[in-house]
């Protein structure tokens, strides 16, 4: 049985926890904030609740083989899974709507009926594509460990799939290549932003998201995805972790040869520990906590990637709709800028974009809003917070930039028909500084390291580093960002340390 401490309580750290403390560690948990669940954020007030990080599940086959391997599926009242049909809606500046429904035949129709007739026929051939790339990279690259070398091993293993997963062209490129209407390449170049990347330079292997979610399916947990989160801390907590909130880890502590040996807390106290998963940013955990000369390598690998985006969100208590009005918008909604390359390149340079796409998650959920309103989560992409002369970024902090921002995003969600100014009862921001403070991503950058050129995957950290014992999971290491990546990074760290 080896001491185990986890640092950090978000999603990859329970997880990371509970499996193994479900092979028989010894697993203390340290969170610095007064609650787990990391990005998955919730704000409450007035009677009004809002998902503040992710609110949509995707590949819930993730969470049951997390679920299976540490006791059983949780029970109903634990956590409940509502399949979304329509998974989404997309909104173009042309004004053409139409829903992205959950059955494949009738989403084909739809683009055939909003699109026009070779809508379909070309999203099915991308489709096709999107589900060889997911299968050549399922088991060789997300469920298992990246090795240097990994790139050359997934080709000597499936030669054929070169050709599909082309690593020589961006995603933009494949949209290009392979729809011809321009309104369905912006639906492809959305997925792009699911890893806090630029479409123009992500790869083309991406396209797999696409796949993973036309697949799996999209899914909501009635009460707001912070429920997920409580759930794996309960199942963890039953397997026999100790979670700690409240309690910062402030250094990794190591050996004289250099093996981990425990971690240092803010208050001085030193717990011991055999294995010390980090559930943080890399950029924090290579920046400062790891021991003078140790995880150079990985302060390399992250000087060669870039920031991923931020967001920048609005939290809008509204009243209800008066009585007879339709419900106008789906779960989830995707309003596209007449000029998509305009936001990327604000956002890639530290700028402001004036007219970006806005996604809205407004659900239809008891908990989320007292009976006569209504809660609505608004999220643009964003710059990170980079105060610092002559970074790519914005100092967000800065007196009057969030609320004029926050006006401003108001005002282009009336100018696309969504006018709620007269309903507002009260709104909050959160800014790329909030997300840095209350997460600890540097920058609030929500992914770490955007996934930018065909090596960017293999330049995300390991989850075995090279300081022996020490072991990393979560959206800034491999295989990435996103609820189902940092649940199988979790479960490729159980594995590297293996059974008590």
């Amino acid at each position: 049985m080896a001491q185990v401490v986890v640092i950090g309580a978000g999603v990859g750290g329970l997880a990371a926890a509970a499996r193994l403390a479900a092979a028989g560690h010894e697993v203390t948990v340290c969170e610095q904030s007064p609650a787990v669940g990391g990005k998955l954020g919730w704000y409450e007030r007035d009677g009004y609740g809002f998902d503040t990080g992710p609110s949509l599940l995707t590949m819930p086959h993730v969470f049951e083989d997390l679920f299976a391997a540490t006791g059983g599926p949780p029970g109903q009242d634990e956590l409940e899974l509502r399949r979304l049909d329509p998974i989404a809606a997309y909104r173009f500046a042309d004004g053409t709507v139409l829903a992205a429904h959950a059955d494949e035949e009738a989403f084909l129709a739809e683009l055939d009926a909003r699109l026009g007739a070779p809508a379909g026929a070309d999203w099915r051939r991308l489709a096709a594509r999107a589900a060889r790339v997911f299968d050549a990279a399922e088991r060789p690259f997300l469920a298992s460990p990246v090795r240097a070398a990994g790139l050359g091993r997934l080709a000597w293993a499936a030669p054929g799939d070169i050709p599909a997963v082309a690593p020589w062209r961006s995603l933009r490129g494949l949209g290009q290549s392979m729809v011809r209407d321009p309104r369905l390449r912006l639906m492809l170049d959305r997925y792009a932003t699911y890893s806090g990347s630029d479409p123009r330079r992500a790869p083309a292997a991406l396209v797999s998201v696409l796949h993973a979610e036309r697949r799996f399916g999209g899914w909501y947990v009635p009460g707001g995805l912070r429920r997920l989160g409580a759930a794996i801390d309960a199942r963890a907590r039953r397997c026999g972790a100790r979670v700690l909130t409240g309690t910062r880890v402030r250094a990794v502590t190591c050996t004289p040869g250099g093996r981990v040996d425990g971690v240092r807390l803010a208050d001085g106290i030193r717990l011991p520990a055999d294995v010390v998963v980090a559930n943080v940013d890399a950029a924090a955990l290579y920046g400062g906590m790891l021991p003078t000369g140790l995880g150079r390598a990985g302060r390399r690998r992250l000087r060669r990637a870039n920031r991923s985006m931020s967001g920048f969100v609005l939290l809008l208590a509204l009243a209800r709709r008066p009585p007879g009005s339709t419900r106008a918008l789906a779960h989830h909604t995707v309003m596209f800028p007449a000029d998509y390359d305009a936001e990327f390149d604000a956002v890639f340079t530290g700028r402001l974009p004036t007219d970006p796409a806005i996604y809205l998650h407004t659900p239809d959920d008891p908990a989320c809003a007292p009976p006569d309103g209504e809660a609505w989560f608004v999220l643009v992409n964003a710059a990170p917070h980079l105060p610092s002369a002559g970074e790519a970024g914005l100092d967000w902090d800065r007196p009057g930039l969030a609320d004029g921002y926050a006006r401003h995003v108001l005002d282009l969600l009336a100018a696309r028909g969504f006018d709620v100014r007269d309903r507002l009862r009260w709104y909050e921001t959160i800014t790329p500084a909030d997300l840095e403070r209350r997460t600890g991503a540097p920058g609030g950058a929500i992914y770490g390291t955007a996934s930018h050129g065909a090596r960017s995957a293999f330049l995300r950290p390991p989850n075995a580093t090279a300081v022996r014992g020490l072991f990393h999971v979560g959206g800034s290491a491999h295989p990435g960002g996103g609820l189902p990546l940092v649940v199988l990074s979790a479960a490729i760290v159980a594995d590297l340390v293996g059974p008590a």
